[in-house]
């Protein structure tokens, strides 16, 4: 089946950021989303559901529990269930990125 974004269920989340399921079951996630520069994400944890970030365009800078790390177009970044995390855009453009959830995190987040 092909997916479309654009006809995928869209929803707004944070400051004027953008999220398109473009999958969604109870196993799996994956979720296309948009971050305008200077956006931010509060810092949560999922009980049971580990994340993978890949950067379409822009660059993500995420924070993993005391660590800081600058994910670039083309990169991914793991953040296994249970882990303090944070995304924001610090670039110049704005930030598109794939988020891939297992099982997935619509029920399991923790704001931290």
């Amino acid at each position: 089946m092909v997916i479309k974004p654009d006809h995928s269920e869209h929803y707004k989340w944070g400051n004027n950021c953008d999220g398109w399921h473009l999958l969604n079951t109870d196993s799996l996630s994956v979720i296309k989303e948009r971050v305008p520069k200077g956006g931010v994400e509060e810092m949560h944890c999922h009980r049971k559901a580990q994340q993978l970030f890949y950067v379409l365009q822009g660059v993500a800078t995420i924070q993993l529990g005391k660590e800081t790390y600058r994910v670039p177009r083309g990169e991914a970044m793991h953040v296994p269930p249970e882990t303090p995390h944070r995304l924001e855009n610090t670039g110049e453009e704005e930030l598109i990125f794939l988020v891939i959830s297992q099982p997935h995190s619509h029920t399991d987040k923790i704001t931290l």
